[in-house]
C-alpha cells in the first residue's frame, strides 16, 4: 500500500518532505537510555533450574493418595485428580522459580488445593457414578496421605534447592543509580542465604567510591556475563526500569530473570523477600514463537484460507477484469530479528516505480481508487492473502504489524523500543491495531502497545485479539 512521500513527525503522524533517508534493510543494534549499547551476538544463554521436580512431586502424591483408596479397576477418577491437582496447583503459581523456596511457605496453598480436587472428585463421583461414591473416612484418607506425600516431596525439593543456592549462589548485576545500587549490592552481600551474590553495578554514571566494579558500556555487561555466568538482574526502583528497558530486554533475551527492587519503601502487592527487600520478576527477556503459538497460526490460517478461497478467487477476477494484471501486490517487509520477507496482499492502487512503493507512507488516497479497491480497504479484505504468509511461517495471526525496510531504519532511530518490536514475529493484526493505531496513527503509540504485547505475552490474549479483530471487521473502517 503506498500513498504520498512522507516522514514521520515526532507525534508518529507523516509530514510532507522532498527527499529523506537512503533506504534501510537492517536493524539498528539494541540502544539503550545512558548510550548502553548491548551486543547483538555473543550472548550467552543461562540454564534456569528444571521446574520438573515439583509437578513429579505432585503426580507422585496423588497417585499415592489416590491409589489407596480409589478402585484400581475404573481409572478414570485417579486420572482425574493428578489432572486437577497439577492443574490448580499451576493456576496458583505453585510451579513458579521462587528466590528462596521454602515448604512452610506453600504448606496452606498445597494442602487446600489438594482438598478442593478431593470434593470436587467426591462430588463428581457422587453425582454421576453412586455406585462409587467417597465416604467421609475414604475422602479425610486420601487427603491426608496425599498432603503429606507432597509436602514431604516438596520439601526435599527445596531442601536441595537451598543447599545449592548456599554453595553456589547465583551471580547478579545490580542495575540503577551508582550510589544506591552499591547500597543495595552491599546489603546482598552481608546476606548470602538470599541465594544471590551480586558481582557488578550496571549504571550511567560511574562511581569513585568503594564497592563493585560499575559498568557503563555493553561491552562490560556482556564480559561480565560470561565471565561471572550472571543468572539474575536487580533493577533498583522503577527510574531505572524506565531508563534502561532495552538494555533489560536484553538481558532477559540472554537468559537472565530480571528482579525489580524496591530499595526504600515495600509498596507491592505481590511480592518476595531477598535479603529483605520487597522484589517482583519483571516479564521480560521470555522466549516467544512458542509451538503453541505456531500451532495455532498454522491450524487458523489453514482453515481460514479453505473457507475464503472461493472469496480470494472472486477479488482476484474482479480485480483483473476491472484493473487490469497484476492482481497480487509484493513488498519487502521486516519481521522476526530483522530477517526481511516478501508480503502478500491484494492491489488496490499502483505505485509510480519501486522506489515510491519503498518509501511513501501507507496512507492511500482513495478518491482515485475504483470502487472495488475503495470496498477492499475498508473491509480488510486486501490482507487475506496475508493467511500465506502465516501459514508458511513469514507471519503470525497476532503480532506487531510489519513494516518497510526504509521506515524501519527511520523509525528504529526516533523512537525508543521501536527495534524491540521485532523480538517477535509480525502479525497480521496485534494489540496496536485492536485499540485503533493502524494507518495514520502515532508510531510512538505503536511501539508502546507491541512492546506490551510482546512483554506480556500469553496465548489466550492471542484468542482475545483474534475475537476483537473479529468483531471489529463488522464494521470496518479502513487501513
Amino acid at each position: 500500500m503506498t500513498a504520498e512521500s512522507t516522514v514521520p513527525s515526532p507525534g508518529g503522524r507523516p509530514r510532507a518532505t522532498d527527499h529523506g533517508f537512503s533506504p534501510v534493510s537492517v536493524i539498528p543494534p539494541r540502544e539503550a537510555a545512558g548510550g548502553f549499547r548491548f551486543p547483538s551476538g555473543g550472548r550467552p544463554f543461562v540454564r534456569r533450574p528444571s521446574r520438573l521436580p515439583l509437578p513429579a512431586v505432585d503426580v507422585c502424591a496423588a497417585l499415592l493418595g489416590g491409589g489407596l483408596v480409589l478402585p484400581w479397576t475404573h481409572p478414570l477418577p485417579l486420572a482425574s485428580l493428578v489432572l486437577a491437582v497439577l492443574w490448580l496447583n499451576a493456576h496458583g503459581s505453585l510451579y513458579r522459580a521462587a528466590p528462596v523456596p521454602a515448604m512452610l511457605d506453600e504448606l496452606p496453598a498445597v494442602c487446600g488445593r489438594i482438598a478442593v480436587g478431593w470434593c470436587a472428585l467426591a462430588a463428581l463421583l457422587a453425582a454421576y457414578s453412586p455406585d462409587h461414591a467417597l465416604s467421609a473416612r475414604t475422602l479425610v484418607l486420601g487427603c491426608a496421605v496425599q498432603s503429606a506425600a507432597s509436602c514431604l516431596g516438596r520439601g526435599v525439593v527445596h531442601g536441595r534447592r537451598r543447599r545449592a543456592l548456599l554453595r553456589r549462589p547465583r551471580a547478579a548485576l545490580v542495575v540503577g543509580r551508582a550510589a544506591i545500587a552499591q547500597r543495595v549490592a552491599a546489603a546482598f552481600l552481608r546476606h548470602q542465604a538470599c541465594g544471590v551474590r551480586p558481582v557488578g553495578v550496571v549504571s550511567d554514571e560511574s562511581s569513585g567510591g568503594e564497592g563493585l566494579p560499575v559498568l557503563t558500556t555493553g561491552e562490560e555487561v556482556q564480559r561480565a556475563l560470561i565471565q561471572n555466568g550472571v543468572q539474575d538482574v536487580l533493577v533498583v526502583g522503577p527510574a531505572a526500569r524506565a531508563e534502561q528497558g532495552p538494555l533489560l530486554r536484553a538481558l532477559g533475551e540472554s537468559g537472565c530473570a530480571v528482579w525489580e527492587v524496591d530499595a526504600d519503601s515495600p509498596a507491592y502487592e505481590r511480592t518476595d523477600r531477598l535479603a529483605g527487600f520487597a522484589c517482583r520478576r519483571l516479564p521480560v527477556g521470555r522466549r516467544y514463537g512458542s509451538a503453541g503459538k505456531r500451532l495455532l497460526d498454522v491450524l487458523v490460517s489453514g482453515v481460514l484460507l479453505l473457507m475464503v478461497s472461493p472469496v480470494l478467487l472472486v477479488c482476484a477476477v474482479v480485480l483483473r477484469i476491472g484493473d487490469g494484471p497484476g492482481v497480487v501486490f509484493r513488498q519487502e517487509r521486516i519481521g522476526k530479528d530483522g530477517r526481511p520477507f516478501t508480503l502478500l496482499k491484494f492491489r488496490t492502487h499502483r505505485p509510480v516505480d519501486a522506489h515510491e512503493a519503498a518509501t511513501r507512507w501507507s496512507v492511500a488516497n482513495e478518491h482515485e481508487m475504483s470502487w472495488f479497491c475503495r470496498f477492499l480497504r475498508r473491509s480488510s479484505l486486501d490482507e487475506l492473502l496475508q493467511l500465506w504468509n502465516v501459514f508458511w511461517g513469514d507471519m503470525s495471526l497476532v503480532g506487531p504489524r510489519p513494516e518497510r525496510p526504509y521506515f524501519v531504519g527511520q523509525f528504529s532511530q526516533t523512537y525508543p523500543g521501536y527495534a524491540a518490536r521485532h523480538r517477535m514475529r509480525t502479525g497480521i493484526t496485534g494489540l496496536a491495531q485492536i485499540h485503533g493505531l493502524r494507518g495514520d496513527t502515532s508510531i510512538e503509540d505503536r511501539c508502546r502497545f507491541d512492546n506490551a504485547y510482546i512483554d506480556n505475552w500469553s496465548l489466550w490474549q492471542d484468542v482475545c485479539i483474534l475475537l476483537r479483530t473479529a468483531a471489529a471487521l463488522v464494521r470496518p473502517t479502513g487501513s
